[in-house]
């Protein structure tokens, strides 16, 4: 190890800086010494390997004297841009935001914090000039700050004090006439919680934007009693059930509600946390509007990212959800749905011992594909990631249309296998029953994997959201919930599947474009 000189006392030694500066300084002389270096711009990385602490130890560090999670210590730059250059409103259900963006006082500091391009989408769509738009996560004001800038009234909230003063700071502007904002509502900013927005009156609020905490993924505070990013899965999701219901009190009739919200992994295992919300949010008696996916372009597919991906069989999380809710106008009863008959074909080979990997291997969660071999390629990703050489895989093809027996129509599965491929189409068959025979489907597939699935093979099933009407079916939501009965299957990964190069609609749509499908991949365990 190369000799240093302590920046306290000067002397010399071999060992790393942090070591050196605790024993012989005290742990505020280190934790000084980590903020200085924080500020003065040294990268993550290098001030890991420097003081000898984890990514995560740092961000405690900043959190624990700060208040609140920031990603840099430097104050904003001044204004250049008061409106991103190249805006154009989504038309679909996939976003992707290469450039953060930085108009206005937008700047990546929180932690965790959302790209301006989300809310200024969401407020274009949902809401008009003067309406009342709601964040009560709102960190450093992103929410706000595009309220402002769009002629909305904004009520923003947070439970961190240092996080409400963050968006005081990000607020502090006047916006010029030349942007052509009349009149300019000044958001109203308190510290808050959004399991108690009792100060707010029932139906007044035309439109919730907010960005939830993930239940522990990153810590926003260490002292604020009441933060949800210190809770375990279970809790947050009990305690986002406060939040579902005073969203639909305070909401207006037809009002939305848009959240951004991602899975996590434990165990190289997937938490459908994302799923798990959006069905907090139904049980409260929501409706859902559209799914959006949010894409992440900060997940690295190469180098020692890629090797670890391969090596330990798991895909870098690199997909979000935003779910538009909207609030029932009066009362809605669904019918009772009959299921439609849905038969399968399976067509079924052998895999070669000691076949090639594939160098070209998706290691993320979001496999954009070309259209024209979509199907074969997503074979080819889940044979290289998920079966084994020397084994049997089968496709099974769904359908709702009648098959021939000479078609190979609910052939059996005899097995064994090492992966199942599943998927189909809803062809020309009212949504809900379609959905609800394909569910029905999978479940008689599922119970099979018993007998037909080796321990330690995977089950992929491939489906898409339905609309009906103006809302939504959330087939993927629906299928988990439905496999996630089977005690020997476990969710291994959500991977979404997107079209490379689609035929986009113009903005005047009145419903996104679907572009996505989801591909659910879950582990056959051993089962005492």
């Amino acid at each position: 190890m190369s000799v240093k000189a302590c920046p306290v006392c000067g002397e010399r030694f071999s060992q790393d800086l942090g070591t050196h500066l605790r024993q012989e300084h005290g742990e505020r002389a280190f934790r000084s010494a980590v903020l200085k270096a924080k500020a003065a711009g040294m990268p993550d990385a290098e001030i890991g390997a420097t003081f000898g602490i984890s990514f995560r130890q740092l961000e405690q560090i900043i959190t624990e004297v700060y208040g609140v999670n920031v990603s840099s210590l430097a104050r904003r730059k001044r204004i250049r841009a008061w409106a991103p250059s190249d805006f154009r409103e989504e038309a679909t259900t996939v976003w992707s935001f290469k450039k953060r963006g930085d108009w206005a006082t937008h700047d990546g500091r929180y932690r965790g914090n959302w790209s301006p391009y989300i809310p200024r989408n969401v407020i274009l769509k949902y809401s008009r000039p003067g309406d009342l738009v709601l964040d009560y996560f709102v960190g450093g004001g992103t929410t706000a700050v595009e309220a402002k800038l769009l002629g909305r009234r904004c009520i923003a909230i947070d439970i961190n004090p240092q996080a409400v003063q963050l968006t005081r700071e990000n607020l502090s502007f006047q916006v010029p006439q030349s942007v052509g904002i009349k009149p300019v509502y000044e958001p109203e900013v308190y510290v808050g919680d959004a399991r108690r927005l009792s100060f707010i009156e029932a139906e007044s609020v035309d439109l919730i934007c907010a960005h939830p905490p993930y239940a522990g993924i990153v810590r926003y505070s260490t002292r604020v009693e009441g933060d949800l990013s210190s809770l375990s899965v279970p809790q947050f999701l009990e305690e986002m059930g406060k939040v579902a219901r005073e969203s639909l009190r305070v909401l207006k009739p037809g009002g939305k509600c848009a959240l951004l919200i991602g899975d996590t992994r434990q165990s190289r295992y997937v938490l459908p946390v994302g799923f798990q919300v959006i069905r907090v949010f139904l049980n409260a008696g929501f409706r859902l509007r559209e799914l959006v996916i949010k894409r992440q372009h900060n997940c690295k597919t190469t180098g020692f990212w890629y090797a670890r991906s391969i090596q330990h069989n798991f895909l870098l999380l690199a997909h979000e959800y935003l779910p538009i809710f909207e609030k029932p106008i009066g009362e809605e009863k669904e019918g009772p749905a009959l299921p439609y008959p849905v038969s399968w074909r399976v067509h079924r080979e052998t895999i070669p011992e000691g076949e090639a990997m594939d160098k070209d291997l998706e290691t993320t969660s979001v496999w954009i594909l070309p259209i024209h071999r979509w199907e074969s390629e997503i074979v080819c990703n889940l044979i290289n990631r998920f079966a084994a050489g020397g084994t049997q895989w089968a496709e099974i093809r769904l359908s709702s249309h009648p098959v021939t027996k000479s078609e190979g129509e609910e052939s059996p599965l005899d097995g064994p296998f090492s992966l199942l491929y599943v998927h189909g189409t809803p062809g020309e068959v009212p949504p809900r029953s379609y959905l609800q025979g394909f569910l029905n489907t999978v479940d008689r597939i599922a119970e099979d994997c018993r007998q037909v699935l080796l321990p330690g093979g995977f089950l992929a099933v491939k489906t898409e959201d339905l609309r009906e009407g103006e809302h939504l079916l959330p087939a993927g939501l629906l299928l988990l919930e439905h496999l996630s009965r089977y005690h020997h299957l476990r969710l291994k990964e959500i991977v979404i599947v997107v079209p490379d190069n689609p035929s986009i609609p113009s903005d005047s749509q009145e419903h996104l474009l679907t572009l996505h499908h989801y591909l659910l991949i879950f582990r056959r365990e051993e089962v005492a």
